[in-house]
């Protein structure tokens, strides 16, 4: 019959409250399980660019993904520093072509502080073997000058030329903060989508600089050095938090990982940042997966309303379907009508949840990438994404062919005999 699409969507209209709402109930679940794995993908993707050309991260000894997450991500803290003088000593080591040392532990307003050398903006590489640009003013040479990364400026409002002073550690009190010593913004660089962006840079020496009157994490009573006499002070690091390393060749990592972990002066640990991340991800794994199952569960639990939904109007629709069978419908247009039905509800549920899932990226991104450094993509569907959105639909096809094969059963007889 030629006008059963139209009559089976004013069927649909007349139940549109209940309808929607189950179309709602798979938007949500598509959304969630969408959004998992967006984050999913892109927490991977945003963690493995962060550092490029680097062929190993080396520090105290401790975990590799320890290592790894304070080093490069500014996740943690680390527990112990390595000396500067192991620093000199592994930099003097022949298959070793440059260094860039990272010290950490202060912040500013939330926003870690990292102290290195201008090798820092010489060598350091992110994502497809990227450098780091500056937007405005250029690097650090003085002593109080401050280099920030794209977040910290846009979020704090800064500019070339405004001055800041940094917090120890990640408190934000007035007991822990060197605004004695302020900085002055040199320069900012380019958006990196890494946790560069949330960095504060400064000099080695400048680290050192605003800790010549503490001790043992707090301030020295009664003894304040003021600015112009800390040029004074031998400012040379006495320790970092770690080194990221670049090899004239990458077939010697191997032996100079081992030069590393054999160290004799301090215990200390050399990690591959590809084996790191690999035992990372090993680690998340078992919650990545529980995850995705979840949310597999919650789509599965919506395609079940829908199923139950369209089965308990079936009671209510018996008369309607029978006087479509007395005007010529076959039970299979019947059927095909009902699946029809049910397709048309997981379609629409599944486009309303890349919308809802669309309109939430757009408006979190930037306050996950603010607090966590990790870059959510905000784009309406990516590649993929289209299996998820495949099966979801292939599983909601099949759960309408139950309530339709139950009204292809139905006789003609039993529609239009009254039930007492």
């Amino acid at each position: 019959m030629k006008y059963l699409p139209l009559m089976a969507l004013r069927s649909a209209w007349n139940r549109r409250l209940t309808f929607g709402l189950i179309a709602l109930t798979i938007a949500l679940s598509v959304t969630m399980l969408l959004g998992v794995e967006r984050i999913r993908n892109d927490a991977r993707t945003s963690f493995s660019q962060s550092v490029s050309g680097a062929d190993l991260v080396i520090g105290a000894r401790t975990s590799p993904v320890q290592l790894l997450l304070y080093s490069v991500f500014r996740m943690g803290e680390a527990t112990s520093n390595m000396s500067w003088q192991s620093v000199e000593e592994i930099s003097k080591h022949p298959s070793i072509a440059w260094v860039i040392p990272l010290s950490l532990g202060d912040s500013h307003h939330g926003f870690p502080v990292l102290a290195s050398t201008s090798s820092y903006f010489e060598h350091y590489r992110y994502g497809d073997d990227l450098p780091l640009e500056l937007a405005k003013g250029k690097p650090f040479k003085q002593l109080f000058e401050a280099v920030l990364g794209a977040e910290v400026a846009t979020h704090l409002g800064y500019k070339v030329g405004d001055k800041i002073a940094l917090n120890h550690g990640m408190q934000e009190s007035s007991l822990t903060s060197h605004a004695d010593k302020p900085f002055v913004v040199i320069g900012i660089l380019k958006a990196t989508g890494t946790p560069v962006d949330r960095t504060v840079h400064i000099s080695l020496e400048a680290m050192e600089a605003i800790h010549v009157d503490w001790l043992a994490g707090g301030r020295v009573p009664g003894f304040n050095v003021p600015v112009e006499m800390v040029r004074k002070f031998d400012l040379e690091p006495k320790s970092v938090t770690a080194l990221i390393v670049g090899l004239k060749n990458r077939i010697s990592v191997f032996r100079v990982q081992r030069y590393v972990n054999d160290y004799k002066d301090e215990a200390l640990l050399a990690v591959l940042p590809g084996v790191a991340l690999e035992q990372l991800w090993q680690v998340i794994s078992v919650f990545e997966r529980t995850l995705l199952l979840v949310s597999a569960m919650v789509v599965i639990i919506g395609l079940t309303g829908l199923v139950a939904v369209i089965l308990a109007g079936l009671n209510e629709r018996r008369r309607e379907l029978a006087i479509l069978r007395s005007v010529g419908a076959q039970p299979s247009a019947i059927f095909m009508m009902l699946v029809m039905e049910g397709l048309a509800l997981t379609v629409a549920g599944v486009l309303s949840g890349l919308f809802f899932l669309y309109g939430l990226t757009a408006l979190f991104a930037p306050y996950v990438q603010a607090q966590y450094g990790l870059s959510i993509g905000t784009t309406f569907l990516s590649a993929g994404e289209i299996p998820f959105i495949l099966a979801v639909v292939v599983v909601g096809l099949i759960a309408s062919m139950l309530p339709g094969y139950r009204a292809y059963r139905l006789s003609l007889i039993d529609g239009l005999t009254p039930r007492t």
